[in-house]
Order: structure tokens, then sequence, then C-alpha cells
């Protein structure tokens, strides 16, 4: 099925609706170390992403009209940081705020869905507005905005036509979001990110977003109750830590309910427990991308993840340094950062996977991508309704 992947940073997103069954016919980013980081992955026999076609370039200024009618997809995570809980969240005023792009490609692409990724802070109640002038805007996107009209005033038109009586004309899709955790799809990783997906009426969209396949709950009842997670890892008794408190309250519950369906969340010792040590050794010969980056300290609020849970959310870092979010906390109280390798472990890239770049730009590329698996996920869905 044919896809136009924009806003794709080093490929997360577009990884994952491949793995589903899209062939992507562009590929657009302006950021030179992302693509070059694709481009070496191409170069390297990668076939995942074999016949990408990269465009190293502003979204704004790329020309829709040269692609064949009948696109299945337009997928992309416009730039988070008007949004993120991290940044200055100045939403529809801030120049990076690429969201009228995504829909400008799905109004002149008229693709049959569409997939956009977001942060959490989304859904935060001072943006409330401006997320529902984005979601009537991918609903009806050839009602545009006009000229010197600021977007409070389109918003209006927007939902006049969305409550309007009789059937609308022109391009329609149907919308639906959800905040959902990488956790619960098999990512080592507490990962909460906003999925948008829309179908073209003419689809015929009753979907829903695809059903958690790992829980919290199995992941306590391994480790607690049966004791096969640390069996599987070969954790010996004296190692093991000490059950947390929040999880001893639910241990009763659970002792009643009996063994909880699904799988166990994955956790960073699931993830990265079979890479060497890289405090002793560069490794990055052997495993791409595996050698330690020195530096890291812990401080309040900042003090890394511990092996025996999912990793706390990965973070791009406003000026390259990720912080406390991106650190490994040891069982006797030390930190250091996750390398490259056992960071892209954490976003579930496949180990032949290679970034190109400084330290604090891969780790900005790795704190912004989508986790594959998770994507993945999402995208076998879609694909799955467009082709019943």
């Amino acid at each position: 099925m044919r896809a136009i992947e924009l806003f794709a940073g080093a490929g997360g997103l577009a990884i994952g609706t491949a793995l589903a069954g899209f062939n992507h016919e562009a590929v657009v980013e302006w950021n030179h170390d992302a693509c070059s980081t694709i481009r070496e992955n191409q170069a390297h026999g990668a076939q995942i992403m074999r016949g990408w076609p990269i465009v190293e370039g502003d979204v704004r200024d790329f020309d829709y009209s040269t692609f064949a009618e009948g696109m299945d997809l337009v997928a992309g995570g416009p730039p988070c940081q008007p949004f993120s809980l991290g940044g200055k969240h100045r939403a529809h005023e801030d120049e990076r705020d690429m969201f009228p792009e995504a829909v400008r490609a799905v109004r002149e692409l008229k693709p049959k869905a569409f997939l956009v990724e977001n942060v959490k802070g989304l859904l935060r109640q001072s943006f409330s507005s401006y997320f529902g002038y984005i979601i009537l805007q991918l609903t009806y996107p050839e009602v545009m905005k006009k000229k010197g009209e600021e977007w409070p005033d389109h918003l209006k038109r927007l939902e006049r036509h969305h409550t309007g009586k009789g059937r609308k004309s022109g391009l329609n899709y149907q919308v639906v979001f959800r905040l959902l955790n990488a956790a619960n799809y098999g990512v080592p990783q507490r990962r909460e990110r906003v999925l948008i997906v829309g179908f073209r009426e003419d689809q015929f969209p009753a979907w829903s977003f695809p059903n958690a396949t790992h829980t919290e709950e199995r992941l306590a009842w391994d480790q607690w109750v049966s004791g096969d997670y640390w069996e599987r890892h070969k954790v010996a008794k004296k190692w093991r830590p000490e059950c947390p408190f929040t999880i001893q309250m639910k241990l009763d519950r659970l002792r009643g309910e009996g063994e909880p369906l699904g799988q166990p969340w994955r956790t960073v010792r699931d993830a990265i427990a079979d890479l060497p040590d890289p405090s002793k050794k560069d490794w990055s010969k052997k495993f791409p991308n595996h050698s330690l980056n020195p530096g890291a300290r812990a401080y309040p609020g900042h003090t890394g993840s511990p092996w025996d849970a999912p990793a706390k959310t990965l973070k791009a870092g406003g000026h390259g340094v990720p912080g406390g979010e991106n650190m490994l906390a040891d069982k006797d109280g030390s930190v250091r950062y996750f390398t490259v390798r056992e960071s892209a472990r954490l976003q579930t890239f496949p180990d032949d996977f290679v970034f190109q770049g400084a330290w604090g730009e891969v780790m900005r590329q790795l704190g912004n991508a989508v986790p594959v698996e998770l994507a993945h996920a999402v995208a076998k869905s879609v694909r799955e309704h467009l082709t019943a």
C-alpha cells in the first residue's frame, strides 16, 4: 500500500508503518543528521528502508502534485516542541507548529487514511481549544483558513460546518484520537503519546485502536507471584530488589483474580541485559553505537531508570543533553547514561539500525522518535482495516 511519511526524524514511525505493509513514496525530513541516519542505513543494506526516497527539506515547500491519485496513508509526527511538557507551550504561536502542514498534506493527497503522532502535552487543558481546532481541520481539510483570518474565527466556521444540517460535501474524514502508553504494546519504556487516526468517509471507518498486548499486572505477577521473570533472567534471590510498595498493594487483588492475561510489560533488563557492560569497554565495533558517554549524574526528579521496570520516557533534551530520564540507575545507587544502542533498544529500533551524528544530536533523534513497535501496532491495524 502506498504511503507518504512527513516529519520523519530518524524513521521510527516510518519503519513501523513499513513493517505494517506500507510502501513509502516519499520520506520528508528537514534535519540533516536525521536524513544522514536514514541514508547510512540504506547504504548498509537495511531491507526495510530500501528504496525510500529521502527528501531533505522543509515540508512547507513540498509539492504533492507529482504523486498519483490513490494514496493510502499519510503519516507523520509534526514537531512536538510547541506542545511538549518540557517546552515553552506556545502552540499555534510557535513557528515550529507544523499541524497546518499535516492538514495540507491530507487536503492535497486525499489519502484513504492518516496517522499522526504527538506528545501527551497536546492534551493539556490550556491547549484544549487548539487541539479541537486541529481535529476539525483534519476532519474537514477542505474548509480552509481564509487569508488574514485568525485561527479562533476559522475554528468557529469549522464548528458551524460540523454541526450544520445535512451530509457534508467535499473531502471528509472520520477522526479519532487516544493517549497510548507504548509500554502496553511491547515497548520497554513508559512513553505516552497521542495518536490521531482518520479514515476517509468512503472507507466505511468502523475502526478502533488496537487492544493493549502487554500489562503492568502481568509483569507484577511474573515478578512477585510466579517468579518467572527472575528465573528467566537468572537473577538470584539475593540480587532481586524489594517489591515496590505500590505493587505490594496490588498483589492481594492479583492473587484473588488469578493469573492475568496478556504479556508482561517489558523492562530495561528485558531490553538490554544481553548487551555487554559499556563501562568496562568500548563495544561499538561489535555492537554499533554501544559506547559510554560519561558525565551522568542524578538530581531531584532525574534519578534514572531501574533495571526491572520499563524505562522512563527517553527525552530529546533542549540542547542535546537529555538529562536524568536517559540514565540507567544501578542497584548500588550509581547512574550512567544509556548508550545509543541501549536507547535504540528502548525505542525498539532494529539492532542493525545505526545512528549518525554527535552524541547529543543522536540522542535528540532517539528522544523525538516514535517507538517502532507502537507505530507498527497501530499502522498494522489501520492497514488491516483498509484491506478488509
